[in-house]
């Protein structure tokens, strides 16, 4: 009876000591190197895994800088603060990157868009656009209102005010998803600073766009004649202000005939 007891003793003991070497040898062939700067970066950035860097989320990006194939300023959320965390663990200089912001160009609000038929359907840009017409609203550019943008923002930073997106500036930390959702290409990101912006993305010619709605670019040219930088072209019937060469001296809002362009609060 003993020796019975002893000998299960000794062949669970065994077994397990072969276990222990199996995991022991397992373990070192398995073993994978940590880079210890990786771990330091991911745990500098603030872990929303938005994309907005352009990587898989905040791991993907702290692999990438960790390897010298992204920039420490990537991540869009955390902006210069984190970057200069970042700097520190990679021992090189964080630079100073500018703070973007998303902007909705348009202002197809009820009161300035004409419509051809109440739409009853999803709540989604991207199927909206394709319905009969192109939608609801006249302009075949303006914005949808649907809310496809607002419901990929991880910030709570834009919100459909009567029938069109807006952006809140402050609580926008520029990851771009609804740069990237909006099926009709309305917002792009700006400077923070920027002042003055163009609230209409219309190719068409004046009389149909004045057909479409009030505020919408004519493409006369007079903001562009007006604009001491040279910071505005008239490009596709639709004006553009050059960012990097606007001096915010808001001559362009003020001249306006049809305040298609507003001063950014």
């Amino acid at each position: 009876m003993v020796t019975g007891v002893l000998l299960s003793v000794l062949i669970v003991a065994g077994v397990g000591i072969l276990i222990g070497l199996f995991l022991g040898i397992a373990s070192n062939k398995l073993h994978v190197e940590v880079d210890e700067k990786e771990v330091a970066v991911l745990g500098a950035l603030p872990g929303n895994n938005c994309g907005g860097c352009g990587f898989p989320g905040c791991s993907g990006l702290a692999a990438a800088i960790a390897k010298g194939e992204a920039p420490v300023g990537q991540c869009p959320v955390g902006g210069e603060p984190v970057a200069a965390v970042i700097a520190g663990i990679m021992g090189v200089e964080a630079g100073s990157g500018e703070k973007m912001v998303a902007f909705v160009h348009c202002r197809g609000t009820a009161e300035n868009a004409e419509v051809k038929y109440e739409y009853y359907g999803a709540s989604d840009c991207r199927v909206i656009d394709q319905v009969p017409g192109g939608g609801p609203k006249v302009c075949e550019f303006g914005c949808l209102g649907g809310g496809t943008c607002v419901n990929v923002c991880p910030f709570d930073a834009i919100h459909v005010v009567d029938g069109v997106a807006v952006v809140d500036k402050d609580a926008c930390k520029a990851c771009g998803k609804c740069v990237v959702i909006c099926p009709r290409h309305l917002i792009d990101l700006v400077p923070y600073k920027a002042t003055q912006s163009v609230t209409c993305m219309s190719k068409a010619k004046g009389p149909v766009v004045m057909k479409a709605c009030k505020t919408g670019c004519i493409g006369c040219g007079i903001c562009a004649k007006n604009c001491p930088a040279g910071a505005i072209t008239v490009e596709d019937n639709v004006a553009r202000i050059d960012q990097e060469k606007c001096e915010h001296c808001g001559l362009c809002a003020e001249k306006c005939p049809k305040k298609a362009i507003v001063t950014i609060a």
